[in-house]
């Protein structure tokens, strides 16, 4: 049986609402330390708010969240007393247009560290060495730079801090096959490699099929089902069928000789 300190994140009967709807419904969730776990759902169904409620960016209801251990203070307080334990790549990147993908990386440290101008260009040179950024592009502006550039350098800012979790939303949304599939193979290096818990809400089938060591499924509020991906191929939840067996899922199955 699970102990309690071999989780990095725990909810239980989470509850969060906008006016009159509810998006989280009584959610509760495991997440276990070192693994990679993938979210999925409908387009709105609440994975970009649940992932926002546990960092403390949108308040909860009602439930409670541990985080390391720790329950999650959602005042700014807490999330900057949070701030090295766990980082966040949002969804496009959401990089400063008017900093370089250098200084992008050195904005966390300025906000929580201090620290010299030196230290600081050193550690953001070996996140950007980290996520694969040539040298060539370092002090270009986001517009600069592609879509994979983009992601690279938001990954590289959420690892500034030396993070033990990190939340990725849609990593892969906006690039091509060959480039989501090398930002996958990214993600699992720098998993093994830094021993991170990921929390990776997403879409993309092909990456929870290769880089998620378990997924869940976010239906009605809640999570409808969780295990390994041959967990939730054999699942009976009828949008879990859904979105497993429909005709852009065959990638997950092998091929008929």
């Amino acid at each position: 049986m699970d102990m309690p300190e071999r989780f990095a994140i725990r909810v239980r009967d989470l509850v969060v609402g906008f006016g009159d709807q509810v998006v989280i419904d009584h959610l509760s969730l495991d997440v276990r330390r070192g693994e990679i776990l993938g979210l999925v759902g409908a387009s709105g169904g609440g994975k970009s708010v649940l992932m926002r409620t546990i960092i403390g960016l949108i308040p909860k209801r009602s439930g409670e969240i541990e985080v390391m251990g720790r329950e999650a203070d959602p005042g700014l307080g807490g999330r900057r007393r949070s701030a090295s334990a766990w980082g966040i790549l949002f969804q496009q990147g959401a990089l400063f247009s008017s900093l370089t993908a250098r200084q992008n990386v050195q904005f966390p440290l300025r906000e929580n560290l201090t620290i010299s101008e030196t230290l600081m260009d050193e550690i953001a040179t070996a996140k950007l060495e980290m996520v694969g950024l040539a040298p060539d592009d370092w002090d270009k502006f986001p517009a600069q730079l592609s879509g994979g550039m983009t992601k690279r350098v938001a990954l590289a800012r959420a690892l500034a801090l030396d993070p033990g979790i990190v939340f990725l939303d849609e990593p892969t949304s906006g690039l091509d096959p060959i480039a989501a599939g090398d930002f996958d193979v990214l993600i699992q290096t720098l998993q093994k490699t830094l021993k991170l818990t990921v929390f990776m809400v997403t879409h993309d089938l092909a990456s929870l099929n290769t880089v998620c060591d378990r997924v869940a499924a976010l239906a009605d509020g809640k999570i409808v089902a969780i295990g390994p991906m041959g967990d939730l191929l054999t699942s009976d939840h009828p949008w879990v069928k859904a979105y497993f067996h429909g005709k852009r899922s065959r990638m997950l199955r092998p091929a008929k000789d």
